[in-house]
């Protein structure tokens, strides 16, 4: 599974972060940066969650 964020739809609220901060961080500028977007499977609720909670809906799992 792979998450992956749209970065023209990406307004950098840092709800991503806050869930998986080993996962998602929003740099100083504003853009959030997927470290190792190939994720297990043990991460999927996790991941979702991130895609789920997503205000603007810039973020999507890709099995």
């Amino acid at each position: 599974m792979k998450v992956e964020v749209d970065l023209d739809k990406c307004t950098g609220h840092g709800i991503c972060e806050s869930i998986a901060e080993d996962v998602f961080e929003v740099a100083d500028d504003g853009v959030v940066v997927i470290h190792d977007s190939e994720r297990p499977e043990s991460d999927r609720d996790r991941m979702q969650q991130a895609v789920t909670q997503c205000p603007v809906s810039a973020l999507r799992l890709a099995d």
